[in-house]
């Protein structure tokens, strides 16, 4: 083998040097991002509210900060969300925030059940389905695109929560 033909095959192309960049760039940028998130006061309140004592409290202020989360975060959201189903570094933060969410939800559901106050008939695995669909960034957004301010669709989404969960 030649030198010529022996640094061809071991150095990257330029090409694949310059996607390698481009890879570790993006997780860069999402780890950021993921680090931006994680100091939202919206976001840190919402965690300590699943706690409180009083879980319809709990249920009516996990729902507000939720939307005050994804109205704070809505531009990078929203980019991030349009680029996640092509891009595996967004695609992983997207799903790890639904993670997350559905562990803050299932504590809340747990603390909702405990306290005997969801509506008879309805399930543990009803009550957490029902608040993934209140609290998804894709409900803000729809609720958002048909007009809606924050402080009307918090208030949309905390009376179905309480209409359809709570006894």
């Amino acid at each position: 083998m030649s030198v010529r033909s022996y640094r061809a095959h071991a150095r990257p192309s330029r090409s694949e040097a310059t996607r390698r960049r481009i890879k570790r760039s993006r997780l860069e940028l999402v780890d950021a991002i993921c680090e931006t998130f994680d100091e939202n006061p919206a976001l840190l309140e919402l965690r300590q509210f699943i706690e409180l004592p009083n879980a319809e409290e709990a249920l009516e202020k996990t729902i507000a900060n939720s939307i005050r989360f994804w109205s704070s975060e809505d531009s990078v959201l929203r980019e991030l969300y349009g680029v996640a189903a092509i891009d595996p570094a967004a695609q992983d933060l997207v799903d790890g925030q639904r993670a997350d969410r559905r562990a803050v939800l299932e504590r809340l559901v747990r603390n909702l059940h405990r306290d005997k106050r969801l509506r008879e008939g309805t399930t543990e695995r009803h009550a957490l389905t029902l608040l993934l669909v209140l609290t998804s960034y894709e409900t803000f957004r729809e609720l958002r695109e048909a007009g809606l301010s924050d402080r009307q669709a918090t208030t949309l989404l905390q009376d179905t929560a309480s209409r359809e969960l709570l006894g």
